[in-house]
């Protein structure tokens, strides 16, 4: 890994978080399909705070970087322009923020982790809006997050069962039980995590257990999505789909692999493999302009309030 060339302190940081994001909100709007001539000059890692035990990335249409604590369940944005960044939303102890997706209105839906929960953050002033519930049962995992029509969808990496939370600030939960040709891994970390819409926008891929499956959200069916290139998708975390392009960051093995899916989503063919000297056992990806954005969550190294961390990225 590449150790990062200015770290931080957790308290340093918070210390500077208001004027950091003040000066990140004068920014002016960037459409994420595309950067400036002068984006090439970005910097293509960061820092974290010190501690920071990151897992999930989201952008929006302006250039910056919203990652999740597991630490206490804080928010962190960065101006992608100049790796500068600060506490945008303060967790506390007993929290996570996990997988997280960023919706077109400035909402922040926010994957809880152990706590069961989802929560809904607003991006500008990282005030806490609505927590959500999911489910009660003894020692759930609400792991990642997509945003696909009228919800925000969410696993549960210790329950097969997806988590429909409505887009807006009001409405009900729906839980919607895989069923089909899902197999339920033991619980951990390679069982259900990264989801992303189909290209039809039918249904759900969720990698589970180094599988990619396509859910049809009306039912809950399941069907394993073939591959064609390689076994499986061994420690697969984040899913990230351009098109009929779809990105899987497999942590622990420090590499991306990129796949090709047809029409329906029920065939992958592996077209190549990113990987990178700075991986860290990365876990989720966004995507912003021509690159793909991804935290190192470390998961090999101590994972101490003095641990470094870092987010680095690659181009597509």
């Amino acid at each position: 890994m590449t150790r990062n060339h200015f770290q931080p302190s957790r308290r340093a940081v918070l210390g500077g978080a208001v004027a950091a994001l003040a000066a990140a909100g004068t920014g002016t709007a960037q459409a994420s399909s595309g950067a400036s001539a002068g984006a090439s000059a970005w910097p293509s890692e960061f820092p974290l705070p010190d501690g920071w035990l990151p897992e999930g990335i989201t952008t929006g249409g302006r250039p910056y970087a919203y990652m999740g604590s597991r630490a206490d369940g804080s928010i962190y944005r960065t101006d992608l322009r100049t790796g500068r960044g600060g506490v945008l939303h303060q967790g506390a102890t007993g929290l996570a923020s996990i997988g997280l997706k960023l919706d077109r209105d400035g909402l922040l839906y926010v994957a809880g982790g152990a706590g069961g929960t989802a929560k809904v953050v607003d991006a500008r002033s990282g005030e806490l809006l609505t927590t959500y519930q999911l489910t009660r049962n003894a020692g759930p995992f609400i792991n990642d997050v997509v945003l696909h029509r009228d919800r925000a969808w969410f696993t549960d990496s210790r329950d097969a069962v997806l988590h429909g939370v409505p887009r807006g600030r009001a409405g009900k939960v729906r839980a919607l039980p895989l069923t089909g040709e899902w197999v339920q891994a033991p619980a951990g970390t390679n069982s259900a995590n990264g989801l992303a819409a189909t290209p039809d926008g039918r249904g759900l891929i969720v990698v589970n257990a180094g599988r990619l499956y396509n859910v049809d959200i009306r039912s809950g069916h399941a069907t394993e999505v073939a591959l064609k290139g390689a076994a499986d998708v061994t420690n697969g975390d984040g899913l990230v789909r351009l098109g009929r392009t779809l990105y899987v960051v497999q942590n622990r093995l420090n590499k991306i692999t990129v796949w090709d899916l047809d029409r329906n989503a029920t065939t992958a063919t592996l077209r190549r493999t990113i990987t990178d000297p700075r991986f860290d056992v990365p876990t989720t990806a966004a995507r912003f302009g021509d690159r793909l954005y991804l935290v190192n969550a470390r998961f090999t190294s101590p994972q101490t309030p003095e641990t470094t961390f870092n987010a680095v990225s690659v181009s597509l």
